[in-house]
């Protein structure tokens, strides 16, 4: 699976969270992989929402997020891949609203906050000073 979303911004979610840990390369392509199957899941599921409304047009309140999304700007998450993301698994004759676009790339950048803070207390427990890609996957089987 190609993954749309830079390592870049993804890395940046990470050290903001790991504090004075590295970040390997792999943890931040490991989280990038997992935001994108995240946000992809979400899409499929508010697809079901605007079909069952009688919409091709994905909203904010399809995704059953809060009405309001926060501005773009205050988002590290860049928006134009997390749309691309929203239309990895839905029929092209669904478009995404661009507010819905700013409310998903939020909600999945609080994803990633909380996946990259728990990648950091599982790298810091097992006495490293680098997170890396397997604190990733053990906090995600950890939450489930």
């Amino acid at each position: 699976m190609s993954v749309e979303l830079p390592f870049a911004p993804v890395d940046t979610v990470i050290r903001r969270e790991a504090g004075d840990l590295r970040v390997s390369a792999d943890a931040a392509e490991e989280l990038a992989r997992r935001i994108q199957r995240r946000g992809a899941a979400l899409a499929r599921e508010a697809a079901e929402h605007a079909t069952d409304a009688g919409r091709k047009t994905l909203m904010v309140e399809d995704f059953g997020f809060a009405a309001e999304a926060p501005e773009r700007d205050d988002l590290t998450l860049p928006v134009a891949p997390v749309d691309r993301i929203a239309r990895l698994d839905i029929p092209d004759e669904y478009r995404v609203a661009a507010d819905a676009r700013v409310a998903l790339a939020a909600h999945l950048e609080a994803f990633a906050d909380d996946a990259a803070e728990g990648a950091a207390t599982l790298a810091r427990h097992a006495g490293r000073r680098t997170v890396q890609a397997e604190d990733v996957e053990t906090y995600f089987e950890l939450v489930g």
